[in-house]
């Protein structure tokens, strides 16, 4: 029998830096060229993580760990309805060292059953988009923003 999980964990590997991969999850700018329409991030603990992925489904949260440029912790959830609310879930990213490039994991924790496959498939979609823009290629447009 396999056991319940409420845990998402996935892995990319990016032909990159880690402190250029890193960069693209703590600077606005760069995080709007593969995630989100708006993007406000304060990197520090305490700071805010607040990214408007489509003009409807807003992702609202703190930072509570940034260590340049190995690792990031955020507390995650959604601003509108209330299956996960703004910070009620945990996103842990690392950035590891590994040939010429990045090993990026991550792993995203206290999701409800019903909605640990909707957050899977949202990270299956934006992390190729990271390794693109990381790898210094257009990401292409993103579907899921279309009509914001």
């Amino acid at each position: 029998m396999e056991k319940e999980t409420n845990e998402i964990v996935q892995e990319v590997w990016i032909q990159a830096r880690p402190e250029t991969v890193f960069s693209f999850y703590t600077d606005p700018e760069k995080m709007k060229r593969w995630m989100g329409i708006e993007v406000e991030l304060d990197p520090r603990p305490g700071g805010i993580y607040r990214v408007n992925v489509d003009g409807k489904h807003i992702e609202s949260g703190e930072f509570t760990e940034v260590l340049p440029p190995s690792r990031i912790v955020h507390a995650f959830g959604w601003e509108e309805g209330n299956l996960l609310p703004a910070g009620s879930s945990r996103v842990e990213i690392t950035f590891t060292p590994e040939g010429d490039g990045t090993r990026v994991r991550v792993r995203q924790t206290g999701l409800p059953k019903s909605l640990r496959k909707d957050h899977e498939e949202g990270w299956k979609h934006y992390l190729p988009r990271l390794t693109a823009v990381a790898e210094g290629r257009d990401p292409g447009r993103d579907p899921w923003a279309e009509g914001a």
